[in-house]
């Protein structure tokens, strides 16, 4: 009895209600995913503060015993920063859209069709690079606003599920690029559409830099005036309170005169805006091409990243950071540590996991609290 009471009284503590319990709680979350990797390295038979000092190091977060030509800690952290930028656009995509209480599962599908337009438009052509980057992510941005508001429009004026609306975009946008890339735009040799030319190529590779040689994002201040920018309409415009009032109850706000279609399909063109981006900066940055009949974990993955940050823009961005932590860092503990890379994996599934159950843990805390305030 004694041991079930502490159990309350620590839920209580970490995710119950109060100030800041959205932030006690993804914290509460994070340490139990840590937690869980710790169990699984003992079970192992490795050192977890080793195991997650690699991780650091893999990332650039700590520096490494050793680096080969032209690298050093600088040179990895910019890698991660690469690798995060189409993560903090398709955290927010998936935030956005939440907060005015539409699930959009369709990240994925939006990638891969705003990577493709992309592609084709602008990543074969020979265009001035300054002006090729510049309509990369035009191009990228509007293509996914497209489909954003594809689906606003169907689930406004048609009330059709959202959920069940992405599902099948996902599968149509899949299939259609796929026999374009495979008819037309195909790589014999990597069996992947033709490799984008560099003028178009968001992501500068082994860029010298001193004596060194660096990944440099380009549009990585971009996702950053994304998160500041969705933060202050969310916070401070008439626009992002009537979102997030619909979000809240629909009904009722229609009755208090806010225009909920209006809401909705811009909502959705915002989302799919920003999806768009986290395409171009993936398959037109960290990639060259696009593999066929593949949609990207990464879409799904910001789901996950984005209730970890607790659907907030600022949250989105430090949630993709620590989750690309992970991600980068464990091939490098893998490889130092003689783990398989499958179980290094698994330390950032768990860690995914655990943010997507948050709200579970809240309404489970709420619930030992009424209950410790009837008693």
């Amino acid at each position: 009895m004694k041991k079930t009471n502490l159990i309350k009284r620590l839920f209580i503590l970490c995710c119950g209600k109060g100030r800041h319990q959205l932030l006690r709680t993804s914290l509460f979350c994070i340490f139990l995913s840590l937690l869980a990797g710790i169990l699984l390295l003992l079970l192992l038979g490795k050192n977890p503060l080793e195991a997650y000092r690699s991780i650091l190091q893999g990332a650039g977060i700590l520096p490494k015993p050793r680096y080969a030509g032209r690298k050093n800690q600088l040179t990895d952290f910019m890698s991660l920063l690469n690798y995060t930028t189409p993560m903090v656009f398709a955290a927010l995509s998936v935030a956005v859209a939440l907060k005015c209480g539409i699930f959009n599962i369709c990240v994925s599908g939006i990638m891969v069709f705003s990577a493709f337009m992309a592609t084709v438009l602008v990543g074969y052509s020979d265009l001035n690079p300054l002006v090729a980057k510049i309509l990369v992510v035009l191009v990228g941005a509007l293509s996914g606003a497209l489909v954003g508001i594809l689906i606003g429009y169907l689930k406004h004026r048609f009330n059709m599920n959202e959920v069940v609306v992405a599902i099948m975009l996902n599968y149509i946008i899949s299939y259609v690029v796929s026999f374009f890339i495979q008819t037309r735009f195909i790589d014999p040799i990597t069996r992947q559409s033709v490799a984008v030319g560099q003028n178009a190529r968001l992501t500068l590779f082994d860029y010298p830099v001193g004596n060194l040689k660096m990944e440099i994002a380009l549009v990585f201040p971009l996702a950053l005036l994304a998160v500041f920018a969705l933060k202050f309409m969310l916070d401070r415009t008439r626009f992002g309170f009537e979102l997030k009032a619909v979000g809240s109850n629909s009904k009722a706000s229609n009755y208090a005169g806010i225009q909920v279609g209006r809401a909705v399909v811009c909502t959705m063109l915002i989302s799919g805006a920003l999806a768009g981006l986290a395409g171009v900066s993936y398959y037109l940055g960290s990639n060259a091409s696009i593999q066929p009949r593949v949609l990207p974990a990464l879409g799904f993955d910001a789901i996950a990243v984005a209730l970890l940050g607790n659907t907030s823009a600022i949250g989105s961005l430090f949630a993709s950071l620590l989750v690309m932590i992970f991600d980068c860092g464990t091939t490098y503990m893998s490889s130092r540590m003689q783990v398989l890379r499958e179980i290094a994996a698994l330390i950032t599934s768990i860690l995914l996991l655990f943010s997507a159950i948050g709200i579970f843990f809240r309404n489970l805390a709420d619930r030992f609290q009424q209950e410790a305030e009837e008693v």
